[in-house]
């Protein structure tokens, strides 16, 4: 009995395929890689060396661009701001949202479709459009407790505005949430709860580990909206207490003037490297969460 071999053409086609497709993902690393990387040698040059080409290489590590950002420039403190604003708010966002996306997910109860509509309604509204509404509230309720507060507390408080970003995230944050919980088959609840399990720590011990992929998501996507976020943190924090976001511009306008940009492209790293390191942490957990399911072998 002969065999037909399929054409040599269309045997080559998974091969040119997934040649296109290491030449496409090399193509995006590197138009990600470069501009990074040239930032990180800018850091490190002196004045005098940016008038010259700019890729040539820093003649030397000049660290002291660091340091005057750091300190001089006050992006040190800009830094612990945003560091407390953002792990306040997923604290927040991630107490409120995973019980409410367990109770959503798998639970009946009257008005849970009325909840869902207006959870999805949340996903529509662009947090910079409400930010001057979300101002004039806050102003308003300072003004009510100026005979208490008089120095003010909704404006300029870093906790406030940790507040506003996880109510903000919330309706992103269950949603997602919410549809993981439903792919988790029920057997889980039910082994759990002939153990003698309450329903407490049925969502503790046994459904939140579970969701762990669908967890570590929405904190990386809700970390990255809240460090990289600006018109919300320069309306809130008007004063001193400003994130690293504000503060980079402010460092911005004060180095193009002295035309010193060293100290600007090592406020730019300061900025950047959190965001790298958090996802180079979490991103074999991310894609694995992306790939797996609620039933585990």
């Amino acid at each position: 009995m002969t065999t037909i071999n399929p054409p040599r053409a269309r045997r080559d086609r998974p091969r040119i395929g997934r040649a296109l497709t290491y030449v496409l993902v090399a193509a995006i690393a590197v138009v990600i890689a470069v501009p990074v990387a040239w930032v990180l040698f800018a850091s490190l040059k002196q004045k005098g060396e940016f008038y010259g080409s700019p890729w040539v290489l820093p003649e030397g590590l000049h660290v002291q661009n660091y340091v005057d950002a750091f300190v001089t420039a006050h992006m040190g403190q800009y830094f612990f701001t945003s560091v407390l604003v953002t792990l306040l708010a997923l604290v927040f966002v991630l107490a409120v949202s995973v019980p409410a996306a367990y109770v959503i997910a798998r639970y009946e109860f009257r008005g849970r479709g009325v909840v869902e509509v207006a959870l999805l309604a949340g996903l529509f509204v662009n947090v910079n459009y409400i930010v001057v509404p979300i101002f004039l509230m806050l102003v308003g309720w300072d003004r009510a407790l100026v005979d208490v507060l008089p120095g003010g507390f909704f404006i300029d408080n870093p906790g406030v505005l940790s507040l506003v970003y996880a109510a903000t995230s919330i309706p992103f944050t269950i949603y997602l949430l919410t549809a993981y919980f439903r792919s988790i088959p029920a057997s889980f609840e039910e082994a759990a709860a002939l153990d003698g399990a309450s329903r407490f720590q049925i969502m503790t011990r046994v459904m939140l580990p579970i969701a762990r992929p669908a967890v570590i998501t929405v904190i990386l996507f809700n970390f990255l909206a809240y460090w990289n976020d600006f018109i919300i943190a320069l309306t809130l924090l008007p004063g001193e207490g400003k994130t690293l976001q504000v503060g980079l511009l402010n460092l911005m306008t004060a180095q193009k003037a002295a035309a010193d940009y060293g100290r600007l492209y090592a406020g730019m790293v300061i900025v950047i490297v959190p965001v790298l390191i958090l996802y180079a942490l979490i991103q074999r957990r991310l894609i694995e969460g992306m790939s797996s399911g609620g039933v585990k072998g």
